[in-house]
């Protein structure tokens, strides 16, 4: 038997991602939402449109929820977890609250995965809070490539842009069961 030649993660991704309302990890109307959007950027700086965002996070007090029902929301059970679509200029929002940090100081993140046309499988990221508490990941790495892991507070909410390519390229991460 041999193995199947791989495909690319798109370019239809409206027509089997989508979940209504999985955006909204808490309503926008809730006290302690917060907007977190950004846009997907291709090498030259374009909008990527068709590109799916799924987010995993902590609470605001930094548990991790083990809640079902986060393609069925009850409106008022935080999952942690979130779907996005782009538009047409690539960009993609959520609402949802400030993550917590999971252990005592340690920089709270927001765990993103990336599906788009022309990719041969999902990328991952994390967008961390600004901050000053230790991460071994962020430690590791160069001043340039941990800001892209970086998110930017805004008056409303954060701010976090992917680059797949290019100047600017959003630090991607791989994990050993990944591996093929």
């Amino acid at each position: 038997m041999s193995i199947a030649p791989g495909q690319t993660v798109g370019p239809f991704l409206h027509l089997g991602l989508t979940v209504e309302g999985g955006n909204l990890l808490v309503p926008p109307g809730h006290p302690d939402a917060v907007r977190l959007h950004g846009r997907v950027l291709d090498g030259a700086g374009a909008g990527v449109p068709d590109s799916a965002i799924e987010i995993w996070q902590a609470d605001g007090s930094g548990r991790v929820p083990r809640a079902t029902g986060s393609l069925h929301r009850d409106g008022f059970t935080f999952t942690g977890w979130g779907r996005s679509q782009t538009d047409g200029d690539g960009n993609y929002w959520f609402s949802t609250l400030v993550p917590g940090a999971t252990s005592p100081g340690r920089r709270p993140f927001i765990a993103v995965t990336v599906f788009a046309r022309g990719l041969t499988d999902r990328l991952f990221t994390r967008a961390y809070l600004p901050g000053d508490e230790p991460d071994p990941l962020l430690d590791g790495l160069e001043p340039g490539l941990r800001d892209t892991l970086i998110v930017s507070r805004e008056e409303r909410g954060l701010l976090f842009d992917i680059h797949l390519q290019g100047e600017g390229e959003t630090v991607f991460l791989s994990y050993p069961r990944q591996a093929r």
